[in-house]
């Protein structure tokens, strides 16, 4: 529900497709970082993919499925009347608005951002001047443009302006070849610190949750291959816990017996990450009952890390009037 008088943010995220605490956590997070900078937000789903890993059964009404997961997040946040699920490849079926009010918002907002650059704009988003591309996972993408992809050039230009979590791209130490045709601007993402409140008592281990072996999206540049699966970083460290009298426990999902088994054994405690990060509670609690977060060591190229505040270069560049 509009707010009179405040400009409107436009939001367009992934969670149905990937239903996972952390990604819910940082949507949620975008949203109330710029709600508590002034803006009237609403989070939109437009990027047309099948929501699978909702869907028990073939037949199952996925995107009807995708509507009540979105709408149950934000309904904790009370932001469960700023949303909407397009079902862009399921018949073009807008859940949460009507197709008419989605529209509306779209030529009203002040901005849409394009969280992860993963909804391919449609002319709606574009046709404004105010449709940005943020970026999660740089590499890839600048890349393709250093090498001339027209996909990707041509997606990209649908976008006013481009910002990426990639802190150090740009500066003279990042091998990444800088897209001089697009001004990435580096902006980390936002931490509402309020949100993470934990008993204060300090935790046991240092932590941290992810996927240990994603054998796709290898990029090559310069007779190098650059690996999107962490666990070849963080082979590099496997003997850290032999260093020290601190615990580290890995929670995992995409490991086997034989990964648990070769972590163990050099020290490491090791869990199946998704009995919580499926839950934001569990996910939350996990986080903040660390001794600290451990993080994914940064690759070569671009390294990036998840820290900062709700305002970071995106909200500069607001504020600016840019």
């Amino acid at each position: 529900m509009n707010i009179a008088g405040k400009k409107k943010i436009v939001l367009l995220g992934m969670m149905s497709k990937m239903p996972v605490a952390g990604n819910a956590w940082l949507a949620v997070q975008y949203l109330i970082g710029f709600q508590r900078l002034g803006y009237d937000v609403y989070y939109v789903e437009a990027h047309g993919c099948t929501p699978r890993e909702l869907m028990e059964h073939e037949h199952d009404d996925g995107c009807l499925k995708a509507a009540r997961y979105i709408e149950r997040i934000l309904r904790r946040f009370d932001l469960h009347q700023n949303w909407a699920y397009h079902a862009r490849n399921a018949g073009g079926q807008v859940y949460g608005m009507t197709k008419g009010e989605l529209h509306a918002l779209y030529r009203s907002a002040e901005l849409i951002i394009n969280l992860h650059g993963g909804t391919v704009p449609l002319p709606e988003h574009a046709e404004t001047g105010r449709l940005i591309y943020l970026g999660t996972d740089p590499v890839e993408t600048e890349l393709e443009v250093f090498h001339g992809v027209q996909r990707t050039i041509d997606f990209l230009s649908a976008h006013a302006a481009f910002f990426t979590w990639g802190l150090n791209y740009g500066r003279p130490d990042c091998k990444l070849p800088y897209a001089e045709q697009f001004a990435f601007r580096p902006s980390p993402p936002p931490v509402i610190c309020d949100l993470w409140q934990h008993d204060k008592r300090r935790g046991e281990m240092f932590t941290t949750i992810g996927n240990w072996r994603q054998l796709h999206r290898e990029v090559l540049f310069q007779g190098e291959v650059y690996h999107w699966s962490k666990h070849h970083e963080y082979l590099k460290f496997l003997d850290l816990p032999r260093h020290t009298p601190q615990k580290f426990e890995l929670a995992l999902s995409s490991y086997n017996d034989e990964d648990r088994r070769l972590l163990e054994e050099r020290g490491w405690h090791v869990r199946p990450s998704m009995p919580f990060s499926a839950d934001l509670d569990g996910y939350r609690n996990y986080l903040a009952g660390s001794r600290a977060s451990l993080p994914w060591p940064r690759t070569k190229t671009c390294g990036y890390e998840p820290v900062g505040s709700a305002s970071g270069a995106l909200s500069i560049w607001l504020a600016a009037g840019q």
